[in-house]
């Protein structure tokens, strides 16, 4: 973390001295549960240090100003250090000193002077403010970290509150819609709402925002399934930003894994959480949080020491040989360590608040490779993904894995538990290449299509394994792929230097915006492709926020720190295209809905079975024959079809199916493909539901076999087989 902040000496706000009033009773209590606990009596206090020598808690006044009391934890049990107060209720406000060796070289960094936040806290209040007191060591000193800050922290950091976590949840019960029906929506709780016009001021860009009636009614009439949240834990704007009158919008900078981020919410209540996972939950929505579990806002050796560092150093991160040094497989300073037991305890203990307390659905883990990264390396069946496969809780929960990370061997899609799904860049990358018409796709492309097989396809995973997508919050909208050769992140500060450049996207002559209804016209039908492609993919699909009515970010592919009108979703600059192609997108969810072969549980092989006497999966050339070997090596070639047979066998139980037969035409050709639509057993002529060439196509054309269709450049179809008539039986003869 590079804390660039004044190291001139500042005198901090003169604080009360502690024990100004008398001394709080305080008992023995107990070293679990973890945190602080009301039980209706009184408050137990416990906080795991396995190397400090003594720990006190402060208590504040209810804002958090003035620090009132300092109390010794009275009893060390397992390397928990805890203590219960009589007099504490829900609205107590504390934080932690937690003495020891301050040895930088051995690991150790105790500063007694340093105000902590509880790695349990459940919720966190006022801002953190950026001052040299928050670094354990002297800022600008000659001796770096080595040297010791004497000066009190408290006066410029958040402070914990003790909460009642009491509350009456609605009739509804969690949706639990099963993977293979599951369709993902990832957004931003601020951003979603931020310009929502039916969302009243006070409640844009919280969880109450989310929870308005009208924003949900948007989301359920969509036809998503779920909606995948950026991070909401309670997260720090790092200096370097706030310098620059930026913040961290995308929230990926943890400093508490159980509290809610403070700026997300409208009331002074946590529960304001739980409300708006019960209106969705009412209204079918599964929650899906994006977590980050991987490292913490307290950065490298250099950073600041606002909680786990102070705590027990040696125990949450992982050090170098030279333990001075941090390791950073994440690219942000440090990496949790999850090999030790109670760091790999408070993880888990964090999930289970969420997914209990709170009735998260699920959890999208970033750079999920470092959470099975063992001292040696990343193992199928690391400590941490096999304490959430065993766990009668999370094993329950969906759990999606951002499989990679900066660190060795950190690349491992298609290498995580059964029970876990992936993103899968695979597919992310070779769509954009097809649709972009980029030589020799189609045997990638065929792969990608029938969820990645090659990659997925063991340990009796599932199809719903590979999570599909063409664009996420991290790169650019599905508008901007197709409207930006480069990208624009000059608004980041950094000199259009961050942020990925080998995007695949395409503007089609003009860089950004354009009146050119030729342009227009080819971009939105791009934007139909992928959108097509992505919801009749096999696996599970993932949309971006905004990309169903063409949101821009003006080529930003990298708004991580764009908490404005590049990242919030404009509402009522929707135009026209916009809502036309919105209208479009949830056509195509409903059909991905109503055809269950489109989503089907068992991976298709393309193999012919000769007890139905039927493939499941067949590739055809544009003149409806089977394609060849040749076929598949041809690097010009851009057209292909796909046939899915409803006739294949659905389960384990060798049965003809009796789902309908699909037949999807792809042309990432430039120029028009004629392609011969093929004669199947068991039908007659075939219904064309999709051509992205046509988006207002209400009612289903009928073709017959045999039927040569010219298809248009950069388009996709899809045409469903209409049953052959069957004889009506003879009418039997009266004697």
């Amino acid at each position: 973390m590079n804390d660039k902040v004044d190291t001139r000496e500042q005198s901090p706000p003169q604080i009360v001295a502690p024990n100004v009033r008398r001394t709080s009773r305080v008992r023995e209590g107990l070293p679990y549960p973890l945190g602080a606990t009301w039980d209706g009596l009184g408050v137990n206090f416990a906080i795991f240090s396995a190397n400090a020598t003594k720990v006190e808690l402060c208590l504040f006044d209810e804002d958090g100003e003035r620090e009132i009391e300092r109390i010794e934890l009275p009893e060390y049990t397992d390397e928990v250090w805890h203590g219960y107060l009589p007099d504490a209720r829900p609205g107590t406000t504390y934080g932690y000193r937690v003495h020891g060796p301050y040895e930088p070289t051995a690991g150790h960094r105790f500063n007694p002077n340093k105000l902590l936040l509880d790695p349990y806290a459940k919720q966190l209040i006022g801002d953190l403010k950026w001052n040299p007191a928050l670094f354990g060591y002297t800022l600008g000193s000659p001796d770096a970290d080595l040297s010791f800050d004497k000066r009190d922290s408290a006066p410029y950091m958040q402070k914990c509150r003790v909460v009642e976590s009491a509350f009456t949840w609605a009739r509804a019960r969690r949706p639990q819609i099963p993977w293979e029906r599951t369709i993902i929506y990832e957004t931003h709780l601020r951003g979603f709402t931020m310009q929502h016009p039916a969302v009243p001021r006070e409640f844009r860009g919280t969880f109450s925002g989310l929870m308005q009636h009208e924003v949900i009614e948007y989301i359920k009439n969509l036809g998503v399934t779920a909606v995948e949240l950026l991070p909401i834990h309670a997260f720090v704007d790092d200096s370097y930003l706030v310098e620059k009158k930026l913040k961290n919008y995308w929230g990926y900078n943890s400093i508490g894994f159980f509290a809610p981020q403070p700026r997300y919410l409208a009331t002074p209540f946590i529960n304001e959480v739980k409300e708006m996972v019960s209106h969705l939950h009412d209204a079918g929505i599964e929650v899906i949080l994006d977590v980050v579990y991987n490292h913490t806002a307290e950065g490298n050796e250099l950073g600041p020491t606002l909680s786990f560092r102070g705590i027990d150093n040696a125990s949450y991160y992982r050090l170098a040989p030279d333990p001075r040094y941090y390791i950073n497989d994440t690219g942000t300073g440090n990496t949790v360590n999850l090999s030790h037991s109670r760091v790999l305890q408070m993880v888990t203990d964090s999930l289970r608040y969420w997914a209990q307390e709170v009735q998260i659905d699920g959890f999208r883990f970033d750079l999920a490779t470092i959470l099975g990264r063992e001292p040696h390396g990343f193992e199928e069946d690391g400590r941490f993904l096999d304490a959430c496969r065993q766990d009668p809780a999370l094993s329950q929960v969906k759990l999606i894995a951002e499989p990679w990370d900066c660190g060795p061997g950190g690349y491992q899609v298609g290498r995580f538990s059964p029970g876990w799904a992936e993103w899968n860049d695979r597919y992310r990358d070779t769509v954009r290449a097809y649709w972009k018409g980029e030589e020799g796709k189609l045997p990638e492309l065929a792969a990608r299509l029938t969820a990645s097989a090659d990659i997925f396809n063991k340990r009796g995973r599932r199809p719903w394994a590979s999570v599909n997508f063409v664009t996420a919050h991290d790169g650019f909208t599905l508008n901007d792929l197709v409207s930006y050769n480069e990208k624009h992140n000059e608004a980041n500060g950094e000199d259009n230097k961050d942020g990925h450049d080998h995007n695949l996207s395409f503007n089609y002559g003009v860089e950004g915006p354009t009146d050119e209804p030729e342009i227009r016209s080819l971009r939105l039908r791009q934007i139909r492709n992928m959108l097509a492609t992505l919801l009749f993919s096999q696996g599970t699909p993932m949309l971006l926020a905004g990309d169903e009515f063409a949101r821009t970010q003006q080529g930003n592919n990298n708004a991580y720190c764009q908490d404005n009108e590049v990242s919030w979703i404009d509402w009522e600059g929707i135009d026209d295209d916009g809502v036309e192609l919105l209208e479009f997108t949830r056509k195509l969810i409903q059909l991905r809905q109503n055809l269950p072969i489109l989503r089907r549980m068992r991976f298709l092989s393309g193999i012919y079975n000769e007890e139905l006497d039927v493939k499941d999966v067949t590739w055809l050339t544009p003149a409806g024959d089977e394609m060849t070997p040749e076929n598949w090596e041809d690097p010009n070639a851009r057209c292909i079809s796909i046939l899915l047979d409803g006739r294949a066998q659905p389960t384990g139980i060798r049965r003809r199916g009796t789902d309908v037969t699909l037949l999807m035409i792809m042309n990432a050709h430039n120029d028009v493909v004629k392609c011969t639509l093929p004669e199947v057993v068991g039908g007659e002529a075939w219904m064309c539901h999709i051509d992205t060439n046509q988006p207002d196509l209400d009612t289903p054309a009928e073709f017959g076999f045999g039927k040569v269709y010219t298809v248009t450049g950069h388009s996709l179809l899809l045409f469903q087989l209409k049953p052959a008539k069957q004889p009506k039986p003879e009418k039997r003869k009266s004697a």
